[in-house]
């Protein structure tokens, strides 16, 4: 495999690399040699006729999307299924953290009034039933964007019935106020990810810190309503232990969590963190066990696993307490 798998969109003109770590960094399997991906990395391409229509519809509206914005592995697979996670307040965040591959600014744009029509607009001519909202930081924004992010969810329930809603968002800088806002919104699943380990989270994440993501966990599991559901997810094979592992699964229980995810980091591009290990999908069956017998309602791990993937097949799971079996 090249050492610089690249994803083409012909109709969006993004260029998606994922760069695996060098040779000497990667903790990988004795089977995986220099500048190779694991077996389990290698993926074939999806069928289906619906990326080009799914792009098209969110060119059409002006819309950003993390899949993008972030080079994330599952683009093509998702948007066959047209299936997509917008990026909402921009595509510029306002944090520069280590794993990331979205644009950091000091200076973000205005917001801009119309978006929300826009998304709700799009999630109509998809014919979606699950929304996926995520946002950049906008620590530039006195409530970090949580109005704004109100008013989108409140368009796409207006435009779009029996849609179900799901955000991940920023810490809001620990804003309570900021936070209570968002929560009194119609959610099904309210998301904000850890990211990493407690001991990797000061060199992974910029500003954010692992006791605050804890905290807006909690404080949003104490103001569930209408049945709710508390997510979060990290990554591995940034150099964590397993004990970090367990450990922090034990953390998101305690906060309230019904969904964690965890998935494979890959490198975004050479300025940003190296992977230090390909984490086998036996490693991620051990994790997924150990958090169902911490009573986490549901998990969902694997190599190709991020936040929002399949982020309805986990809704529909969740909710009926089955376990997705994971092919990846």
């Amino acid at each position: 495999m090249d050492q610089q798998p690249q994803v083409f969109s012909k109709t969006r003109s993004k260029r998606l690399n994922i760069l695996p770590a060098h040779a000497e960094e990667a903790q990988a399997e004795k089977a995986v040699g220099p500048g190779r991906f694991p077996s389990w990395l290698h993926r074939k391409l999806p069928k289906g006729s619906e990326l080009n229509q799914t792009s098209h519809v969110l060119s059409q509206h002006r819309l950003h999307t993390v899949c993008e914005e972030a080079k994330c592995p599952n683009l093509l697979e998702c948007w066959s299924k047209k299936t997509a996670t917008f990026l909402v307040m921009g595509k510029e965040c306002s944090r520069n953290c280590g794993f990331c591959d979205i644009d950091f600014t000091k200076t973000p744009k205005p917001l801009e009034a119309d978006e929300p029509l826009r998304v709700a607009l799009s999630v109509k001519e998809l014919g979606l039933k699950h929304v996926v909202i995520t946002m950049v930081a906008r620590d530039d924004l006195a409530d970090g964007g949580s109005a704004h992010l109100v008013r989108v969810i409140r368009a796409v329930r207006e435009h779009n019935e029996n849609v179900t809603v799901e955000v991940l968002t920023s810490d809001f800088e620990g804003n309570q106020s900021a936070l209570s806002h968002l929560l009194q919104a119609d959610l099904d699943i309210f998301n904000h990810n850890i990211e990493t380990v407690r001991d990797l989270t000061p060199r992974v994440r910029h500003k954010a810190t692992y006791e605050r993501t804890l905290s807006v966990l909690r404080y949003a599991a104490s103001q569930r309503r209408n049945g709710m559901k508390i997510k979060s997810g990290l990554m591995v094979g940034l150099g964590e232990t397993e004990e970090q592992v367990f450990e922090t699964l034990r953390d998101l229980k305690e906060a309230g969590c019904d969904i964690v995810t965890i998935g494979q980091y890959l490198q975004p591009n050479r300025h940003k963190l190296l992977v230090k290990a390909f984490i086998h999908p036996d490693q991620f069956k051990k994790y997924e066990a150990f958090g169902y017998e911490l009573g986490i309602s549901y998990l969902y791990c694997g190599p190709f696993v991020r936040s929002s993937y399949n982020a309805n097949l986990v809704l529909s799971r969740a909710s009926q307490n089955q376990v997705i079996i994971n092919s990846h």
